[in-house]
């Protein structure tokens, strides 16, 4: 059985459903994250996209043009970021379409490769598995904390924030 999903641009009337997803993910983000969001995507910075599924919201995810991981930046490499499906819609191929419609955005821009990260800690399995799944292979810069490189030695918590950044080829 095949859902009916979609992919929208989010915009201004879409905060509340956005801070919706957020509260059924458990999740807490700053007052303004959204906001800002959609500020850097009237920039032509990022895309932020929802995701629906027979007309319910399901999800969401940013497409970062300008990510601020300094390899990314320098390579001109965009990023998928925060890229969400709420418990109720999980396991239903919702967050590979996701990834795939971002990768088709950047695709039809001319990028050539394409960026995504996971969180180190457990509850990221999922996602870990997906991306590996996916073709993403880690950059080889090795581990980053709030998207900086963190240098041998240093301690850091284990937190969202620590991560493993990964890229993929996108094939023409």
């Amino acid at each position: 059985m095949s859902i009916r999903l979609t992919v929208r641009k989010a915009a201004t009337q879409d905060l509340p459903s956005l801070w919706d997803m957020t509260r059924d993910l458990g999740k807490t983000q700053d007052v303004d994250y959204f906001d800002k969001c959609l500020r850097l995507q009237s920039q032509g910075k990022r895309e932020v996209l929802i995701v629906s599924v027979e007309d319910k919201d399901a999800g969401y995810g940013i497409l970062n043009w300008v990510p601020k991981y300094a390899p990314f930046k320098k390579l001109g490499i965009p990023e998928i970021q925060d890229l969400n499906v709420i418990p109720a819609f999980r396991r239903r191929g919702i967050a590979t379409d996701v990834i795939q419609y971002c990768e088709d955005l950047a695709r039809d821009k001319g990028y050539q490769d394409m960026g995504i990260a996971f969180g180190l800690h457990s509850s990221y399995g999922a996602a870990q598995r997906l991306y590996i799944k996916l073709g993403y292979v880690p950059d080889g810069q090795g581990v980053t904390y709030d998207r900086k490189q963190i240098a041998y030695g240093d301690f850091k918590p284990v937190d969202d924030d620590l991560c493993l950044m990964l890229i993929k080829a996108l094939e023409k």
